[in-house]
């Protein structure tokens, strides 16, 4: 993705909390005017990743059930229908307020890539909901997200093919992977909807379409971080470009593993020889991505040393922060739920230690961004 706003010469906050996108940065909408409103400037450079604060507040919501903090799990989860309803407005009005500026953003494969947190913020509260026992509005959801991964699956690799300029190896980085978180949310709705699916034919073929969906996000998995490692290995990086995008590379595996979990606990005919016949493969290979993760964990906060520490980058909110907490949940939710189904109770352990870490990274970007929020209406009043 591009620099954030700060390098540009911009104030983080001066679009309102989620600062100037990576849209905002293009050369083709340089030159125009920002609305002066703080609303309309921040619907204007609004993140095209601000679905990541969906994401994390579900997946904190979701950890929260599964290890017994309901209180927790229900804060959570008002936030995030919170943040989905806000969103969901903020990205209709942008698409109907700057039509320009969401095309421009959707050309661009580097910055429309970021708009998969769409599909894994649905999946994610879709997920949460069916935990709730909300089935019917969970398999809406689920459908509604599986038409915007369809349109985006297709169209991002689509465009890049057609398009004159295509994206050299510096403009790859952890953002790419929300391709396959985006994926592996959707194969979760599917696994978790199937026994209490409406109709027996769906009940039938959601295990394989989970099944089939997991392979897929597996397979973009191996191929995207071979570059984005190649792109870290040979390619300067400046503190600006690593940011918080590259701890995806890690939620990218804690769900992957999450989603062979739902598929292990499938039982009964109606899970069909796919299922059955691949049970060994994926318990292996879901333990290898796991470990995989776990073996970024160091590397990440290392990397976050030298961003802030050694090279002095800014302190302070940007909406791709979000994409740092939800990896932190999802490692949770992940080592929960393929502990319990494998049978390793050393994961499941890991997992009630985690769920804090997930919980005081949540509380602390949230405070960061309504600090944000509340410092950018303050300079408006006195303005």
């Amino acid at each position: 993705m591009s620099r954030p706003a700060r390098d540009k010469g911009h104030s983080a906050i001066d679009a309102g909390p989620s600062g100037p996108s990576a849209e905002a940065g293009s050369p083709t909408l340089a030159s125009e005017p920002l609305p002066r409103g703080l609303v309309g400037r921040w619907l204007a450079t609004l993140d095209p990743g601000y679905f990541a604060w969906v994401m994390a507040s579900g997946i904190i919501s979701v950890g929260g059930a599964l290890l017994g903090v309901p209180l927790l799990s229900e804060v959570a989860l008002g936030v995030t229908i919170g943040a989905f309803l806000l969103l969901g407005w903020a990205y209709g009005m942008r698409m109907a307020l700057f039509p320009r500026r969401f095309r421009t953003g959707l050309r661009d494969p580097t910055v429309a890539m970021a708009y998969f947190t769409v599909v894994a913020g649905t999946g994610v509260l879709a997920i949460r909901l069916q935990m709730a026992g909300h089935a019917t509005v969970a398999l809406g959801l689920g459908v509604a997200a599986f038409c915007a991964w369809l349109v985006l699956t297709y169209g991002l690799p689509w465009s890049i093919v057609a398009a004159a300029h295509r994206p050299v190896l510096g403009q790859f980085n952890g953002t790419w992977l929300v391709w396959v978180v985006a994926t592996q949310s959707l194969s979760i709705v599917a696994a978790g909807l199937a026994p209490a699916a409406p109709g027996a034919a769906l009940r039938h073929a959601l295990p394989a379409v989970a099944t089939t969906l997991w392979g897929v996000g597996v397979v973009l998995y191996l191929v995207l971080i071979v570059i984005i490692f190649l792109r870290l290995m040979v390619v300067e990086v400046t503190p600006a470009e690593m940011g918080p995008a590259y701890w995806i590379a890690m939620g990218a595996t804690a769900i992957s593993a999450r989603a062979a979990a739902g598929i292990l606990v499938l039982h009964g005919p109606r899970v069909g020889v796919i299922v059955s016949e691949m049970h060994p493969f994926l318990v292996g290979l879901s333990v290898v991505l796991w470990a995989f993760g776990t073996w970024w964990i160091p590397l990440l906060v290392l990397l976050g040393i030298w961003r802030y520490l050694v090279r002095g980058y800014p302190k302070g909110y940007e909406p791709r922060l979000w994409s740092v907490v939800f990896p932190l949940g999802m490692y949770t939710v992940a080592s929960y739920t393929l502990g319990r189904a494998a049978g390793l109770d050393f994961m499941v352990a890991v997992a009630r230690v985690w769920l804090w870490v997930g919980v005081v990274a949540w509380v602390a970007v949230l405070g960061l961004m309504l600090g944000s929020l509340g410092r950018a209406v303050a300079r408006r009043r006195r303005s």
